[in-house]
């Protein structure tokens, strides 16, 4: 009896790395369209990827799936470029003050993308790929309040959230034009010094 061959289990590699360039290439139109417009269709990110919509619908079935790889990916990106901040070095409230210059400007790169996020994802999901910098946050915190110079009255999640919070109620203020884009930095830190150190 002939023997039946057998259908391969996995996709032969070439196929692999198509898929694999068709991924990275929507991706890199995603974020670019949606942190210029956060209304980019879908047709207009497979355009610009140059795949045709089924091809991009076979890697992400549906808006929300590609918007939450899209975000993602730029959170990887963000925390490739939080982690090379030195800060160990530094005293608590100077890492503190260099760590929201950097990370706002991360988050004003992205502002666009933040409200397309807001727009397709819950709350939630969009606070768990914050998992790394905020955890970031944590440490200085503790650091902080061991040099004396954070305040130990309030817990340790309240002040990691309030810098989460504020720093996208600021991309908020500016899309909502009350408060101008040149000022946000500078808010923002006397803000966060003002509402980490000891009273």
């Amino acid at each position: 009896m002939a023997r039946i061959p057998q259908r391969p289990t996995t996709a032969p590699p070439q196929r692999r790395a198509d898929a694999e360039r068709n991924i990275a290439a929507i991706l890199r139109a995603a974020l670019h369209a949606l942190s210029a417009d956060p209304a980019a269709s879908v047709a207009d990110i497979a355009k610009a990827a140059g795949v045709g919509r089924v091809t991009l619908y076979g890697h992400f079935p549906s808006r929300e799936s590609l918007v939450d790889a899209v975000f993602a990916h730029a959170m990887s990106l963000a925390e490739a470029t939080l982690a090379a901040e030195p800060l160990d070095d530094l005293p608590a409230g100077e890492a503190l003050t260099r760590l929201i210059g950097s990370s706002w400007e991360v988050l004003d790169r992205h502002r666009r993308l933040l409200v397309a996020a807001d727009r397709t994802l819950s709350t939630e999901r969009i606070r768990q790929w914050h998992d790394q910098p905020l955890a970031r946050v944590e440490r200085l915190i503790a650091r902080g309040r061991d040099e004396g110079a954070f305040r130990a009255d309030l817990p340790v999640s309240w002040l990691v959230s309030t810098f989460f919070s504020l720093l996208h109620t600021a991309g908020q203020e500016i899309e909502a034009g009350r408060l101008g884009r040149q000022d946000a930095a500078g808010v923002l830190t006397a803000t966060l010094l003002a509402a980490f150190r000891k009273p």
